[in-house]
């Protein structure tokens, strides 16, 4: 990811071969693993499926990042919970 000002913007390819463009909205560490939260880049903010993607940050055997789903439903709504906070709660 870039260090510059705007907008980061990453692409990712799903197990089916898919390709999706997502823009990185905020990084958390939390329970000694990393998250990042994303929003779809080529998605219309009207489409129902549009809204925040928290994907696991974890590093393979040669130190590259990848990024893999939550699968654990409670840990999901717990790590959303946390993003929540920090992303929305300034916007009183």
């Amino acid at each position: 990811m870039s260090e510059e000002f705007g907008s980061d913007f990453i692409t990712i390819i799903d197990d089916d071969g898919a390709e999706f463009e997502l823009e990185v909205l905020d990084t958390m560490d939390y329970n000694n693993q990393t998250f990042v939260a994303f929003l779809p880049a080529d998605m219309d903010e009207n489409d129902p499926d549009y809204g925040i993607i928290i994907l696991r940050s974890v590093l393979d055997e040669n130190g590259e990042e990848l990024f893999e789903s939550i699968d654990d439903e409670d840990e999901l709504q717990d790590v959303y919970e946390h993003f929540s906070r920090i992303l929305f709660d300034d916007e009183d």
